[in-house]
């Protein structure tokens, strides 16, 4: 057996493995003692006849997929291992017979590869930091956020419904006198100002009292998600079975104490000013850091192969439908789309333009940390351990035994990252004042070129 490879259109490589005589023959004969039982010939039992025989009846040619098959899977892994320096396959091949015959065969794969990145500036770039500051208003936000959670319902009996209370109510509604399908509900709770249901009606429940009955008239907006709804007059029958207000308890050291286990009100406050600030710079550096990647990402050059971008689509639309199950107790994502009038085709066409900026963005980062030789030491590997060990109040060696091969490759990634972002901010102009960058519209009309 012997190869080429060739370099080929978008970021893929064709690989052209001839096999000889020998080869070929010997493919043919595996391929018959792998297949012969499923050929049926007169005069001898199932899997009996020779292959000479088989080939008489049902082509010359009959054992050549199987033969293909077998030298394919034998031999192109084994060249990818032995190209592995020059070549990273990213997506499954696309096979093709370029020639066969008693003398032997040919067989070609085209497969996406890792593209080669070619760098534009990635120091000395004027960047956006981003900074956020907690301001007193958010500590008081926090707060009364603690107080709405620990808020009770009371019954009011003494007044009529008011923005904000929330009503028991039975309603049954109609278009032209007669009922519609969802449109009927008995003891259902709704908050007056909410804006859960048809325009127009919580207004009119405002001003009800208990026990009152009172014809709600509204129409469906024109964009209704349901069809035979959309742009319609409709009349509902409401009764006000009850109605509740939010009672909040008052804000003391007594109520602090028992709803977030802080010493008193002041101390709450200062442990939430604490709590906001991580997050505010938690933020500001994630969204300079993305800042930092897309001024790079637009100055450089790839070509990306289709596989990759495809790959990241998937796993965006996979991602997306665990969050809307975990968001909304299982949907489905298909349920979902059926329900907003869209379908998985386009749902899946909505990232490609992400798709293809994240994969840009992760072989641009892959070619700096290789350009610039970061690496993570097996003694910063084994300190990140030792903290999380101390975290998890566990002893060190303990802690390492369950410290498997693929989590301390995940630490040295992270590890490297971290290098990687740090070196970035020491060595681009980062500023907190608005930046116009000039190469990223210039980039995306490219993009746009060559689509």
């Amino acid at each position: 057996m012997k190869y080429e490879i060739q370099a080929a259109e978008k970021s893929t490589i064709k690989i052209t493995i001839t096999f000889d005589k020998a080869e070929w023959d010997e493919a043919n004969q595996k391929a018959y003692l792998q297949t012969r039982g499923r050929f049926a010939v007169n005069g001898f039992r199932k899997g009996k006849a020779p292959k000479h025989v088989i080939e008489l009846n049902y082509g010359k040619g009959v054992f050549y997929e199987e033969a293909l098959n077998n030298l394919f899977s034998d031999h192109y892994y084994d060249i990818l291992e032995k190209e592995k320096d020059n070549y990273t396959v990213v997506g499954q091949p696309t096979l093709s017979v370029e020639d066969i015959s008693d003398e032997g065969a040919v067989l070609s794969a085209q497969a996406p590869v890792k593209p080669d990145v070619k760098l534009g500036a990635y120091t000395g770039i004027k960047i956006h930091k981003a900074e956020y500051t907690v301001k007193d208003e958010d500590v008081e936000a926090e707060l009364s956020r603690l107080q709405e959670r620990n808020s009770r319902m009371v019954e009011v009996t003494d007044r009529p419904a008011e923005n904000g209370d929330t009503v028991v109510i039975d309603f049954s509604g109609s278009i032209d006198g007669v009922k519609f399908e969802g449109g009927t509900a008995e003891d259902h709770r709704l908050t007056l100002g909410s804006g859960a249901f048809i325009p127009g009606f919580e207004e009119q429940v405002v001003g009800m009292q208990t026990g009152e009955q009172k014809d709600v008239n509204v129409k469906f907006p024109d964009d209704y998600h349901a069809e035979e709804l959309k742009g319609k007059d409709a009349v509902f029958a409401v009764t006000v079975k009850k109605i509740e207000k939010k009672e909040l308890p008052a804000i003391d050291d007594e109520f602090i104490k028992d709803a977030a286990g802080a010493e008193s009100v002041d101390a709450y406050k200062k442990e939430t000013r604490e709590k906001l600030e991580k997050q505010a710079k938690e933020k500001g550096d994630a969204e300079t850091e993305n800042n930092i990647v897309r001024a790079i990402a637009a100055r450089a050059e790839v070509e990306i192969p289709d596989a990759m971008i495809e790959s990241q689509m998937d796993n965006m639309v996979q991602n997306a439908a665990y969050r809307l199950g975990m968001q909304y107790g299982g949907l489905k994502l298909e349920d979902y789309l059926k329900y907003m009038g869209s379908n998985m085709h386009d749902f899946r066409e909505g990232y490609r333009a992400q798709a293809q900026d994240t994969v840009k963005a992760q072989l641009v980062i892959d070619k700096i940390v290789r350009t610039e030789n970061l690496k993570a030491e097996d003694s910063e590997v084994e300190a990140k351990i030792e903290q999380f060990a101390k975290g998890a109040n566990k002893e060190l060696e303990e802690y390492k035994k369950g410290v498997s091969d693929s989590q301390r490759e995940y630490i040295a990634n992270d590890i490297v990252v971290e290098k990687l972002f740090n070196f970035l901010k020491e060595n681009n102009d980062l500023t907190t004042e608005e930046v116009k960058d000039e190469a990223a519209p210039a980039a995306a009309a490219e993009a746009e070129k060559a689509e």
